[in-house]
């Protein structure tokens, strides 16, 4: 067995996210729970679950309640139990995911193949991306990669923008759609070319959450191409 420091900080990181959502599904599938009974149930000490809870409640994904008692009470203080928010119980909520899934198969296989599943997913990012466009066109140019990733945090995809060398990178920590991505790429492709033309610039996508990475990450270069230049937005990594 490797020890701790032998691990790669990523695999760590996915580690953690993995058995945070563990802690997660543990509460939905048992409904509201107390540390003790999250331990027991995943074999985790104690200590493990109050740290993976802390990172859940701080993400708006559970919150503490005061447990309900029935019968005499014992002494001390009633351990909280934690419990879904509306904002963790829709994450969690996939049956919209298979309904979706189904629907695009259904598409893919009677209404036009590929190119029918591509144009509905231009569709629907162009649908959403008219807030998004307000958002950057308000904002002064060296501005409007943080405009976006603001926008885009108010659709649920909790997204940042920082630095990089010779540009900038967006961050979309979180993907509602991601279990649909994982099937039909098309959703990243349009997503991110949506992303070239509000910034007025080739973008490249990095990384995406479908494709089993941590983060949605689209680099956005500080140069514009030339003027009649084609579009070169990148396409979600195979």
């Amino acid at each position: 067995m490797k020890n701790v420091g032998e691990v790669p900080q990523e695999e760590l990181a996915t580690g953690e996210r993995s058995t945070r959502n563990r802690v997660a599904r543990s509460i939905l599938d048992h409904g509201p729970s107390t540390v003790t009974d999250l331990a027991g149930r995943l074999g985790l000490t104690p200590a493990a679950v109050r740290r993976h809870l802390d990172s859940l409640v701080a993400e708006n994904v559970v919150e503490p309640r005061e447990q309900r008692i029935y019968g005499a009470r014992t002494r001390g203080r009633p351990a909280k139990a934690f419990a879904l928010t509306d904002c963790g119980r829709d994450a969690f909520d996939q049956s919209y995911d298979t309904l979706a899934v189904d629907a695009l198969r259904w598409i893919e296989q009677n209404a036009g193949g590929e190119a029918a599943v591509a144009a509905f997913a231009r569709a629907r990012i162009e649908a959403q991306a008219v807030a998004y466009r307000e958002a950057v066109e308000a904002a002064a140019p060296e501005e409007r990669t943080e405009a976006l990733a603001k926008a885009l945090s108010a659709d649920g995809y909790a997204a940042t923008a920082r630095n990089a060398p010779v540009g900038e990178q967006l961050c979309q920590h979180h993907c509602p759609v991601a279990h649909v991505a994982e099937q039909y790429p098309q959703l990243c492709e349009a997503e991110t070319e949506v992303f070239s033309r509000l910034l007025g610039t080739h973008v490249q996508r990095l990384a995406t959450i479908a494709h089993g990475d941590e983060v949605c990450t689209t680099f956005i270069p500080k140069t514009t191409p030339p003027s009649g230049s084609a579009s070169t937005a990148g396409r979600n990594p195979a």
